[in-house]
């Protein structure tokens, strides 16, 4: 995969940037993160070169003088809100994430129920974490926020809020997903930390929209299309380009938020210490971008993405007509169809010729690869066999994999296993390459350039399962599907 990021220059400005912000509010910073700690994909996709955990190996160089508090609404406990991404509700993402944190080293110090007004939910969740010895504080519903500033920044409101306990510099805000209230919690917190004597600063740590990039940017106009069912907008800071003369990009809710929060930080210190929402933004991705072509194309890339995905969504009877329509404005704005994306049209040209459901793919060299459902393997298991035995040097016409091992997988699949589906996934196809690949050179040489997948873009005439879309996650290639069942 061609690289467009410097990750390395990434670790080392966005780290002493963080030092230097925690050093400007007298040693005592509640930092917001906003997006995915350790499993940033979108970044990674849009970014060529950024890795999906960059942010939290950059924070690993701070995480002696750091501590983490983890916030979770008690509105989305209580409706059970799940991770997309991974399948799992936000209370266990949040048990998820402490302890991917713990084992990297941090300091977990306690959890945050925000938005709690009495729900049983919550006090069972509550109990659950007091049960593994996790502090847990609450902080309530508070009415007219957040324009209420009056009400919110006393002890009837963020007052009333329970008082975290921190001991480190560096206190870092995360959270499972968007809505839990990270911002809120900061923020009491320094009025809470007020009330103590203590004045602690406040920033935000959010890699998109990008700041420094053009409004217009392909890498903008992604983040767009990947929050179109939050209605996010960007838009150049108005308050920014007033107080500097400078343009510099931001979100609308970010942007409406704002007088508000001047107003809080007025109502707490007496002063606001930012002049716009993009001053309190510690975001230094736009300057390690070390091939704007190259991330400008995989940004390209992404904003279709999004669209087969909310397009996938409505087929399954989730999303909505509303996101799938914001995307399609978002291709005008970035100068794109559909076309753009070369495995599609390559992909469908396949099915109308062998009219059954067929996938593309399309190499770092720009080689397409086409592949087609068969009796033994489904779109996406043929895809990958094709692919790596081209990667590999093999003959097209060479069956990696024998007839008469594939036929007892598929004898167990429907008669043990009571499936319907007799083909091979293609998590299948690459267990039976491994144990294949101990006596079978050709086999070991195509496992070998797996790796060379990665970056790769690939489409599916029919929507694939569960199972093909992890696989193809992990081998890093971006995955587009029609939203069409599967015979």
């Amino acid at each position: 995969m061609t690289q467009g990021f410097d990750n390395n220059r990434y670790l080392k400005i966005q780290s002493e940037h963080i030092k230097e912000r925690i050093a400007q509010f007298g040693n005592k910073l509640y930092l917001e993160l906003g997006g995915k700690l350790f499993d940033d994909y979108h970044a990674s996709r849009v970014l060529p070169g950024f890795e999906p955990d960059s942010k939290l190996k950059m924070l690993g160089q701070l995480k002696d003088q750091a501590e983490i508090v983890i916030v979770i609404s008690a509105l989305d406990i209580e409706k059970n809100k799940v991770r997309n991404d991974l399948g799992i509700t936000y209370d266990m993402d949040v048990l998820r994430l402490r302890n991917e944190f713990m084992n990297r080293g941090f300091l977990v110090s306690s959890v945050c129920v925000t938005h709690y007004n009495g729900q049983i939910s919550a006090d069972a969740f509550r109990r659950k974490l007091d049960r593994m010895g996790i502090t847990v504080y609450y902080h309530y519903t508070i009415e007219g926020y957040p324009t209420n500033a009056d009400l919110i920044a006393s002890d009837d409101g963020f007052g009333h809020n329970d008082y975290i306990e921190t001991t480190r510099p560096l206190v870092i805000v995360t959270a499972p997903g968007p809505g839990s209230g990270k911002m809120a919690v900061c923020l009491s917190q320094l009025y809470n930390e007020h009330k103590r004597g203590v004045e602690a600063g406040y920033a935000k740590f959010e890699t998109f929209p990008v700041w420094s990039l053009p409004l217009k940017h392909p890498v903008n106009i992604a983040y767009e299309a990947a929050t179109a069912d939050l209605n996010d907008v960007n838009m150049i800071d108005p308050f920014h380009l007033e107080a500097y003369g400078k343009t510099a990009i931001n979100y609308n809710r970010d942007i409406e938020i704002f007088p508000v929060l001047n107003a809080l930080f007025e109502g707490i210190y007496g002063e606001n210490p930012y002049k716009s929402p993009t001053d309190m933004g510690v975001n230094m991705v736009g300057f390690c971008i070390s091939d704007d072509e190259v991330c400008r194309d995989a940004s390209r890339n992404e904003i279709i993405r999004r669209y087969f995905t909310a397009l996938n969504n409505m087929a399954q009877g989730e999303g909505n007509e509303a996101e799938v329509n914001k995307i399609s404005l978002l291709f005008k704005q970035a100068g794109i169809d559909i076309s753009y994306r070369r495995c599609i049209g390559a992909a469908r040209e396949r099915a109308e010729r062998s009219g059954k459901p067929s996938s593309a793919i399309e190499l770092a060299d720009g080689t397409i690869i086409t592949a087609e459902t068969s009796e033994l393997l489904g779109p996406s298991s043929a895809l990958i066999l094709n692919a790596v035995k081209h990667l590999a040097g093999i003959g097209h016409d060479l069956k990696l994999i024998p007839q008469e091992m594939i036929e007892p997988i598929q004898h167990t699949k429907l008669t043990y296993l009571k499936g319907r589906n007799p083909r091979l996934h293609s998590d299948e196809v690459l267990v039976a390459l491994s144990v294949l690949s101990t006596h079978d050179e050709r086999c070991r040489l195509a496992l070998e350039v797996l790796p060379q997948l990665r970056g790769c873009q690939m489409h599916s005439t029919v929507m694939l399962g569960e199972v093909d879309h992890k696989i193809f996650k992990r081998l890093g290639v971006g995955l587009t599907c029609d939203p069409a069942k599967k015979n």
